[in-house]
Order: C-alpha cells, then structure tokens, then sequence
C-alpha cells in the first residue's frame, strides 16, 4: 500500500510512522520547508489528567502508551515519564482536586492528593506558597521543537518513506491522488489529509463550508534556563476550570467563590509549565476564539503567567527569550477528540484535535489506519 500524508505535523507525522510501521511506503508532503505550525509551537505535554472521561481519556492513555514506546525507539523525542503537579492554596481548589480524586477514573489517571511537603519532595523547585498539590503521575512530555524531525529521521531510515517539503497540495485530481503546486501527482491507494489550522483553500473546497472545525489562537513564551530540574509540569487551579475532567460542584463553588484574575477571565488562561531539554520554561497559555485573530501579542497574559510561576517557585523567573502565538483547529463540537471525514474517494481530512493534537496524535493516527484497514 502507499500512502500520501499532507501535512507534516504531529498528526500527520503519526499517520506516516502508522503506515511505515505497518509496511506500507510512504509521501509526505508539506508546504513549509518543515512544519511550522501548532505542532512546534505548544508544551509538549502529553497530558491525561484534564482529559474529559471515557473516548477522550481512552485516547489519551492509549496515546501516552504509544507516545512512550515510540519514545524508546526514537531517544530524540525527549521522552519523559515526568507527571504534573497543579498547586492548591485555597480550601476552594484543594476541594475541586479532592472530586478529582474521587472520580471512579482517577486510578487510570494517576491522581492523587499530595501534602506541600510531598509535593516538593516531587519537585524541589516548588519553593513558593501553597497548601497542597493534585499530582497526575500519567503525565508526560517530548519536545515539540525537535519531535518531527527526529521522527522524520527514523522514518527515512525505513527505506519506505519520502518527504516532499516546500510543496503545497493544490487539488484532488482523482481517486487517492493530489496534484502539488509544482505540477506533480502524487497518487497511492490513500490520501490523508492533515493540514492542521490550515481550513480554507483545498479543505473548505473538499469539506465545504460548514466544516465543524474552528481556529483557536494563543500566547505562549520561553525563558532561559531556570538553573535547576523542574522535575514535573506545573498547572495551576485555572486549569480546573478549562479541563473537562474537573467539572463538578466543587468547580462550580470555585468559580462562585474564587473569581478568576481579571486578565486570566480575559484572555481565558490557564498556567502550564514544562522544562525544556536546555532546562528553559515553557509557559502559557491563553485562548482567543473570536475571528479575526489579533496580529500582534499583548503583554498582559505574560505579566500574569510571570506572577503565578513567581509565586509557585518562590523566586524571580529567568529571563523570557522567547514569544510566540499559535493557532490550532478544534472541533466546535470539544466532547469529538478529531474530525475524520472522507472528503473525496480515497481521501480522508483528518483535523480539530484542539489542544489535544500532542497528545492524542498517536492514537488518533493508529485508529485512522485500523478503520482504514492498513
């Protein structure tokens, strides 16, 4: 069988090595010279904890079991088994995390109600001011700057695979076949088409315009390194309010009781926080929904994000060397984990994880390529 994969981000990138696993001979072909979009630009955190239960959660624990067995065989990855931590310092979010841990999925979650003494026993660099911490010991990370190309390399090792970069896919020409603006076709027995944010042209030509998909738009930056392991990712107790796993009464008495910052409710944030393998901070993230998009970052969120960690680490932040806003597609309908439709003969648009793309690319593709037959 041979495979055409447009688009060479994560969850592009996971249909190929599906196909390459299997056997099958593999085109790849991007518009970028290398993938440049949502794929690069978010935590790389293969994160379970705030996963809705059931197909959601499903997903995302078959995906972290993928996501580490790939991560043996391709050390690139910077594959890291690292759990998170979310500090509580008010009985209002400790008891949002105690209904967490009451769920009757929380076991598969790893979650657990940790003491700040057995927190910081976790993650000595949490010096800062809190009661407790809600740990999800199923968390995990990779490094997104560098994820496709170490599987790209894996993948031309295959001898089954050809990467095709600088091309961009301008139109189905028959069944399982696409013409690129160089003029050339490219025809196998499927054509998957990954094309992340990326919804207008071809794709709302293929899936016409009432595609269930938005754009989402955030901020997000990088410091230098901190000098010291951050042992875990970090949350705060705004995540509660922006994962699904977490709805419960007691979320519903803290956003009650305990309003969120002004410019957090603004800019619908939350903190996320992972160490790069060069030990700088990755932090963010804010959601903007409302079309159209802002070009330009603004100031405020950082200022936010730069408080919250100051206060959980208990010390100034390093320097921030790196902004940055992203945009992701997500299904308008967020309880979907991707929207997999056959558009044309043989062609399938595979879009909208949302900010589940990282961590539930995996699974998504391995299930693309069951229900395909590969």
């Amino acid at each position: 069988m041979r495979v055409i994969v447009v688009g060479a981000g994560v969850v592009g990138t996971m249909h190929a090595w599906h196909a390459v696993s299997r056997g099958h001979e593999v085109v790849q072909i991007e518009r970028e010279s290398e993938a440049r979009g949502a794929s690069l630009r978010n935590f790389g955190q293969i994160w379970v904890s705030g996963r809705a239960g059931g197909e959601e959660l499903e997903t995302a624990l078959r995906a972290r079991e993928l996501w580490e067995g790939i991560g043996r065989r391709v050390p690139g990855l910077g594959f890291r088994a690292c759990g998170s931590l979310t500090p509580l310092r008010t009985e209002a979010e400790a008891a949002v995390a105690e209904a967490a841990v009451a769920r009757a999925d929380a076991a598969a979650r790893g979650y657990k109600l940790l003491t700040a003494g057995e927190a910081r026993a976790l993650n000595p660099a949490l010096r800062g001011s809190f009661t407790a911490a809600l740990w999800c010991e199923r968390d995990a990370a990779v490094e997104p700057r560098t994820t496709q190309l170490a599987l790209k390399e894996e993948l031309l090792a295959s001898g089954r695979y050809t990467f095709l970069g600088g091309r961009e896919v301008r139109e189905v020409v028959g069944p399982a076949s696409v013409r690129d603006d160089h003029g050339d076709v490219h025809t196998g027995d499927a054509v998957i088409l990954a094309t992340g944010a990326w919804l207008g042209g071809l794709v709302r030509e293929l899936a016409g315009p009432e595609l269930p998909v938005r754009r989402v738009r955030l901020q997000m930056m990088q410091t230098d390194p901190l000098g010291e392991p951050l042992t875990t990712s970090v949350a705060d107790a705004d995540s509660f309010r922006y994962y699904p796993a977490y709805r419960s009464e007691a979320l519903d008495a803290l956003n009650a009781h305990q309003p969120q910052d002004p410019v957090a409710a603004e800019h619908r944030m939350q903190l996320l926080m992972v160490q790069r393998s060069d030990g700088g901070l990755t932090i963010g993230d804010t959601h903007e929904y409302e079309h159209p998009f802002a070009f330009d970052t603004v100031e405020e969120p950082y200022e936010h994000l730069t408080r919250v960690v100051e206060a959980f680490l208990g010390r100034p932040l390093p320097r921030i060397r790196h902004r940055w806003a992203g945009v992701y597609a997500q299904c308008t309908d967020t309880s979907r984990v991707v929207h997999r439709q056959q558009v044309r003969d043989g062609v399938w648009l595979i879009t909208g994880p949302g900010g589940r793309g990282m961590t539930c690319s995996p699974a998504i593709a391995e299930t693309t390529a069951d229900q395909l037959g590969w």
